[in-house]
């Protein structure tokens, strides 16, 4: 604890803190923003912290019955657990489907639990370089915001109806919008003027709210690389491909047959993974010289550490905020964690080379505390939200894969081993990201550091379960079939048979390509016997609702190193954008990203940056008039609305996925027996009132920016907090 620093709960006051139900509270919050996490990264490609909203939830809850702040902090630590963990769960397990590989719910449920708590273990013997010694340097700007918070509360601030607000506003706008489909979900226009262009926006409350929390700044980073790459070099590649007389590799089809999201999936996608891999690994350079100094004061307390554990008398006397897990739980703890993922590789994906998954366990040790090291450190500097965890992940496959490729390791399921890796790595440095702002917000406040890294494991072990079953949940509902017939079909290398199934009365094998230059990748259904493709699977995941951009990339470059079909020439382009970038002095990562987002995803987040900055521009103006304004942060009113706009479109999405589904099926089924096509779904009440309007743009637009004039409303109106 440094001198001159008191916490706001001194060291001699005693007060409830791991109680059983700030626990219980907690993985409850964990659970549910843990599935709101994964249907956010699946179709947003962006994820934010839930510290905040579930600290204020707890206050709203709790304070009646007397909590104390730091069973209210103990809540927030619980229930942030499981948003990490999703982020890091959606960002790489995705990919293992995209490559063809099955995906139930035990595999996720093992990776999760192993990744989320090495990422609490790892960071432990961090804890006193990072958050007390380095108490000056590192401002942790969210675990601050959310220890104000705590603190507004304990002084009878009154705020969890902004968050309750946004909640309901956003859940009902989803209801409408997707669950009866009264409007049309994304405007879209193609001018014909400028072939190739294309200029949408998926007008959900999430991505308004997302977009109000990242700011203008980020927001218009990410709209950029969508401009980028859908008004510059999409209508480029139709104006110079339009005359080609035969497909070009990777399309295959001709160019002016192919629409603005053809041409999208087809090279896009490639220049995109170019330019986050590239700018991925740059922000990563810009922080090794913190690299080397963590990891040289990791290793300096691992050994004060060690030092308290057998007994040293100085330790005895340490204040209850200085008290963390022993090191021996530590160790044996993580030694627990890469025995299962030995087991788990040896036994369920990788058999028959015991040694070769040892080797990969020892992998996951250096990369996983690696970047839990870099990642605590980022998130002091600029947040949980903003870590680049996605770079430190593309980092981690690509130094894996070329590991295997050395080795001889190309074939069968190395693919999926390095996902394996790289999934660990990417949900440890996500969950330490979590673990040291959560234990910021602890120093700031007083409580006791091994009480929050216990309940920090059991919001992990809560969270897994139910992360999982989202993940495969919605693959499910979202997976659909069409006719594709594609004759003269012999099975090649590329092409995996992944078993039979049954469709439509008939059997098939299901075949999944990757890196073909006859037939585009995705799982087919085959007829063996008349050498025929008669249907395309196209999975939940990666599909035009749950586009998992960030598994998408990762498939890119798993399949392209390891087989060594990489599109270099595609990747080179998006390298060098990020060179003309840094170049300029642009910080190219958020560009990056939205260069490999749908437009209709980037436009609407960028609206939301707008929604804030023209709050905080009038902010400004009232302060500087002496109409006492309220300045603009992560505990503001417009932001803690913009928390429920996305948690309530989240979970409104997420609980309407079942009925819909099992409608669409039940639908599907009778048109069949009657001998008709499915036309219109039962649930789409638009079609049916009102179908001029329901498929109108405009109708859509304005009632988007309906959505928006309220937060915009609601940013501007002061917050009470004391």
């Amino acid at each position: 604890m440094t001198a001159s620093f008191k916490p706001y709960v001194s060291n001699e006051q005693s007060l409830p803190e791991l109680t059983l139900r700030a626990v219980i509270l907690g993985a409850i919050a964990g659970i549910v923003f843990g599935a709101v996490t994964v249907y956010l990264a699946l179709r947003a490609g962006l994820t934010v912290s839930a510290s905040i909203p579930i600290a204020v939830i707890a206050i709203s809850l709790l304070k009646r019955f007397g909590s104390s702040i730091l069973e209210n902090n103990i809540v927030q630590t619980a229930g942030s657990a499981g948003e990490s963990i999703a982020s890091g769960v959606a960002f790489t397990l995705p990919a293992l489907l995209l490559l063809g590989f099955e995906l139930d719910v035990g595999r996720v449920f093992l990776v999760a639990l192993c990744g989320g708590v090495l990422g609490v273990l790892f960071m432990i013997p961090l804890r006193r370089t990072l958050i007390v010694k380095e108490h000056g340097n590192l401002t942790y700007p969210e675990g601050a915001a959310c220890a104000d918070v705590l603190v507004a509360g304990e002084k009878g601030g009154r705020f969890a109806g902004r968050v309750f607000l946004g909640f309901g506003v956003g859940a009902l706008y989803k209801f409408l919008h997707e669950g009866l489909r009264l409007w049309r979900g994304q405007p879209t226009y193609d001018p014909t003027w400028y072939s190739g262009a294309r200029i949408a926006g998926h007008t959900t409350p999430e991505y308004l709210g997302v977009g109000y929390i990242i700011g203008a700044k980020v927001g218009g980073l990410l709209f950029g690389g969508g401009v980028l790459s859908w008004l510059v070099l999409i209508p480029l590649i139709k104006f110079f491909g339009s005359h080609l007389t035969e497909p070009l590799f990777p399309g295959t089809a001709l160019i002016r047959d192919m629409g603005p999201r053809d041409i999208w999936n087809a090279y896009i996608r490639s220049i995109g993974a170019g330019a986050v891999t590239a700018a991925g690994l740059i922000t990563l350079a810009r922080t090794l010289p913190t690299i080397v100094d963590s990891l040289k004061a990791g290793v300096r307390d691992l050994a004060a550490s060690r030092a308290a554990a057998a007994g040293s008398p100085a330790v005895a006397a340490q204040a209850r905020t200085e008290h963390d897990l022993p090191l021996t739980i530590v160790a044996g703890g993580s030694l627990a964690m890469i025995a299962i993922i030995w087991v788990l590789l040896t036994t369920a994906i990788n058999p028959g080379h015991a040694m070769a998954n040892a080797f990969a366990s020892v992998l996951i040790v250096i990369f996983g505390f690696l970047f839990v090291t870099v990642s605590s450190r980022i998130t002091g500097i600029i947040g949980n939200s903003s870590n680049p965890i996605s770079g430190m992940t593309i980092a981690t496959l690509m130094a894996t894969c070329l590991i295997f490729v050395a080795i001889g390791w190309t074939g069968g399921a190395w693919a999926a081993v390095a996902l394996s890796i790289g999934a660990v790595v990417c949900i440890a440095a996500a969950n330490a990201g979590a673990t040291s702002q959560d234990l910021k917000t602890g120093f700031l406040i007083g409580a006791t550091p091994w009480r929050q890294q216990v309940s920090l494991i059991v919001g992990a072990l809560a969270s897994v379960a139910v992360i999982g079953w989202t993940l495969t949940y919605l693959n499910r509902a979202y997976t659909s079939q069409e006719a594709r017939v594609i004759e003269n079909v012999t099975m090649t290398a590329e092409m995996k048979d992944l078993g039979p199934v049954e469709f439509q009365g008939r059997s098939y094998r299901i075949v999944n390509v990757l890196g073909s230059r006859a037939i585009p990748d995705g799982r087919y259904y085959y007829d063996p016997s008349a050498r025929r493709i008669e249907f395309k699977e196209q999975p939940g995941v990666g599909s035009a609702d749950m586009p998992a951009p960030q598994a998408t990339l990762m498939t890119t470059v798993v399949n392209g190193i390891l087989t060594r079909n990489l599109q270099w020439g595609l990747v080179l382009f998006g390298v060098f954008v990020v060179v003309v970038l840094e170049l300029c002095g642009v910080r190219s990562l958020a560009f990056a990203v939205g260069s490999y987002l749908p437009i209709s995803t980037t436009l609407p987040i960028f609206a939301g940056g707008v929604v804030r900055w023209l709050v905080e521009g009038g902010a400004k103006k009232a302060a500087a008039g002496g109409g006492g304004a309220h300045g603009e942060s992560e505990v503001s009113s417009g932001s803690l609305t913009a928390a429920g706009l996305i948690a309530g479109g989240s979970i409104a999405g997420l609980l309407l996925v079942g009925p819909m589904d099992a409608t669409r099926t039940a639908a599907a089924a009778a048109a069949q027996r009657a001998g008709e096509t499915l036309t219109q779904l039962p649930w789409d009440m638009g079609s049916r009132w009102w179908p001029a309007l329901a498929n109108s743009n405009l109708l859509a637009v304005i009632l988007f920016v309906a959505i928006a004039a309220f937060l915009f409303w609601l940013g501007r109106k002061k917050l009470e907090t004391s």
